[in-house]
């Protein structure tokens, strides 16, 4: 695929069909290596900036720094949506959201969709799922094995016997509602981040630091797992990944397609094959988790799933070559069709609702972070880049420079300057929304249930879809 410029159709269903076509075929890895178990810790609502490893000199995070320090490290992994249920069941399909009919937050997966548990239990795969269940029950049926608890890792490897066997560990941590008895030692709110486009409050502060609690909570199970996995000899049989499902849950990062909502921490760590302590530094989708999972089982990818088989990269992440990675956002509480590309260096994001305020996820708009942004709206004390979230009518399109701008503030689709990467990018976007069947914004909404200025949630009865 190219790096520069934009893709007509045909180029674009061109390039997927050729990665369809080396997906298929298992990769060189795949076709050398015995086949691994494979161990998935899903983070419910955490951001990429909130780890060790990435960066946070203020957060806790020992087991999952510790993955990074024996693995490959993705700097710029994105997901497909910042929302959870979507996202889940994007990963599982190897689909995007508007592909899988489950393109808003609580729709069940269609029954017409098999996932990767399911490709992987019929090639002879033990699969598992602890812990939170949010895909719908055709997911859920094509697991072998559930447990609703984190404690239980020792009897589901005892129940796998001598199958390999596929894990989705799907946590309830950073997901609201937070207190302040959650680990033993707390985080100091004196040391957390505050983004600039949130307000600097004793109360902000103390929420993100119940969130870095609820991370350091997260990290000492899958520390606890890591420890099982080695006393029963399994490390170097076990492809083991760390991602998150969306951003966190503050204003301005979950629900939205920016940084702060669909990038995700990505980590491998497979001791033998995976490079011990590398970092990739290109982009990553996990629209290509599937079919490389699928690669890995020596199973032949299905031609519907739109992500690439990059099984290859395990060992040499120089293989992985994205160019443009892709993110949607729809029905959160409030409705959004909102669609962006990111490149390396770039983002575009569409806004199809321009004469509408952002719709923010109903638990950040009751969060202690959200209150104290609106009170500082109310007195007229936002700061410019904190008036961007209550903006109206918003730009149908925006355009922002993330190796100079990282909080992505600062809207170039005016500026002259970039005229030829902004219309390259739109033409990515295009051909993307052509090649994978996306719908238009008019024909599937739904109505909301909480105010986009006050965040105040009316109702608990999700609405209807209308316009199909």
């Amino acid at each position: 695929m190219p790096q520069n410029g934009g893709w007509t159709r045909r180029e674009f269903s061109k390039a997927t069909l050729a990665a369809a076509a080396a997906a298929t075929s298992g990769g060189s890895l795949a076709a050398t290596a015995k086949r691994p178990n494979i161990l998935l810790f899903v983070a419910d609502d955490a951001g990429a900036r909130h780890f060790g490893c990435y960066g946070n000199r203020s957060i806790r995070t020992p087991a999952i720094d510790r993955l990074s320090a024996e693995g490959v490290t993705a700097d710029k992994a994105m997901l497909t949506t910042s929302q959870c249920s979507p996202s889940r069941i994007s990963i599982l399909t190897g689909k995007y959201p508007h592909a899988t009919g489950a393109e808003d937050l609580h729709m069940p997966m269609p029954e017409r969709h098999t996932t990767v548990q399911g490709y992987l239990g019929n090639a002879g795969y033990f699969t598992g799922h602890m812990r939170k269940v949010h895909e719908g029950p055709h997911s859920d049926r094509q697991f072998h094995w559930y447990d609703k608890g984190l404690e239980e890792f020792p009897a589901f490897l005892d129940a796998a016997e001598n199958k390999p066997f596929f894990l989705w560990v799907a946590f309830d941590d950073p997901h609201r509602p937070y207190q302040d008895d959650t680990i033993a030692e707390p985080h100091d709110a004196k040391e957390v981040e505050v983004p600039p486009y949130m307000a600097d409050t004793q109360e902000t502060r103390a929420d993100i630091a119940r969130y870095y609690d609820e991370i350091a909570r997260m990290d000492g199970v899958i520390g606890r797992f890591l420890g099982v996995l080695g006393d029963r000899g399994l490390d170097e049989e076990t492809l083991v990944v760390f991602l998150s499902d969306n951003g966190a849950p503050f204003p301005r990062e979950k629900g939205t397609v920016y940084d702060g909502g669909v990038r995700t921490p990505l980590i491998f760590r497979w001791p033998g094959v995976v490079p011990q302590g590398a970092r990739h530094e290109g982009l990553m989708s996990v629209i290509d988790l599937a079919p490389t999972f699928l690669a890995l089982a020596g199973v032949d990818v299905p031609g519907d799933m739109q992500g690439e088989n990059i099984a290859a990269g395990l060992r040499d992440p120089a293989l992985w070559r994205r160019s443009a990675a892709f993110s949607e956002r729809n029905w959160h509480d409030c409705d959004e069709h909102i669609r962006s590309v990111r490149t390396r260096r770039y983002r575009l994001v569409h806004n199809a609702y321009v004469e509408l305020p952002f719709g923010s996820p109903a638990d950040v708009t009751a969060s202690p972070s959200w209150l104290a942004l609106y009170e500082r709206k109310k007195a007229g004390r936002l700061t410019d880049v904190q008036r961007l979230l209550f903006e109206v009518p918003r730009p149908e399109i925006e355009f922002y420079d993330t190796q100079n701008d990282e909080w992505e503030l600062e809207n170039l689709a005016a500026d002259p300057r970039y005229q030829e990467e902004i219309a390259a990018h739109y033409s990515m976007l295009k051909s993307w929304m052509a090649a994978t069947g996306d719908f238009p914004p008019e024909r599937r909404r739904r109505a909301g249930y909480v105010d986009r200025i006050t965040g105040v949630l009316f109702s608990l009865d999700v609405p209807p879809m209308f316009n199909e």
